[in-house]
């Protein structure tokens, strides 16, 4: 016996460490443990007390993922009106089983603020539903999945004269352009000195004589009378548009002076042609 009580004497401290050490259960607040979906929030409440003392938690349980199922949103500590003091756990429920199972509310301890025993709070059993049930529905239209419906084909018919119509209204609107715009070359060539003259000139080269000389036809009907090198004023001042081109018409002239009073070709860099087009471009313009 005397062994036994000094064995007793010497494991006592050692013992007391212990108890000193081994977390008090925390009295929770109850909860509803059935009747959650993905997305749902269960708040848990824990009394911050150990026998009829205050409990300081050394450091608030951290935000997170906790396991398969939870995540804890927030942790806080609240005063209820008869000066309890609360730590308010909210968790969220982040997966969705397949069928409906049993899972557990994460438990955990909470360290004291100054030492000593903590609290520790048990795992909480919650039953969870999926999303929807694994079995087709009985009920009409509430069956599995099927696969997608082709939209029903539209009737050819309409869409076939509809084709037709934009032809023929296409081919009418061609018809009148290509009427408008012959049209306005005949018209041209009637009454446009330099239009007239082009039509003369496109199918001869530059250095043949013809196309001189239907050029300076142009000139004189444009002027309203004979224009010569000396006289080129009297055309800017009836057609002042043509005074932009003043350098070549001046150069046309001396040109043709020399190549048909001294005898003497044109320089091959010159083209009465270009230059008639020019003019047409511009009596064109001013004539609409």
């Amino acid at each position: 016996m005397r062994r036994l009580a000094a064995s007793l004497l010497m494991w006592l401290p050692t013992l007391n460490a212990i108890a000193e050490l081994t977390p008090f259960p925390a009295e929770v607040a109850p909860i509803r443990a059935f009747g959650y979906q993905l997305g749902d929030v269960v708040e848990q409440r824990v009394l911050l007390e150990i026998d009829d003392s205050a409990f300081n938690v050394a450091d608030m349980p951290p935000l997170g993922r906790v396991g398969n199922w939870f995540a804890r949103r927030s942790a806080e500590r609240v005063d209820s009106n008869d000066g309890h003091g609360w730590l308010v756990l909210r968790y969220q429920l982040i997966n969705a089983p397949s069928q409906l199972r049993v899972v557990a509310l994460p438990g955990l301890t909470l360290d004291a603020a100054g030492g000593g025993p903590g609290l520790k709070i048990a795992a909480v059993p919650l039953s969870i539903a999926p999303i929807s049930r694994r079995d087709a529905f009985t009920e009409s239209g509430l069956g599995e999945l099927r696969p997608d419906r082709r939209p029903a084909a539209p009737a050819p018919g309409p869409l076939a004269a509809r084709l037709r119509w934009t032809l023929a209204a296409l081919a009418l609107w061609l018809v009148g352009w290509t009427g408008w715009w012959q049209w306005r070359i005949r018209r041209d060539r009637a009454t446009l000195p330099f239009a007239r003259a082009w039509a003369a000139m496109r199918r001869i080269a530059d250095g043949d004589a013809a196309g001189w000389h239907a050029l300076h036809r142009a000139f004189d009907a444009s002027a309203g009378g004979v224009v010569d090198r000396s006289s080129t004023e009297r055309l800017f001042a009836r057609r002042p548009e043509f005074r932009p081109l003043a350098g070549d018409i001046e150069r046309f002239y001396r040109l043709s002076a020399a190549r048909f009073f001294a005898d003497r070709q044109a320089a091959d860099e010159f083209s009465p042609r270009r230059l008639c087009r020019a003019l047409m471009r511009i009596e064109r313009r001013h004539s609409r």
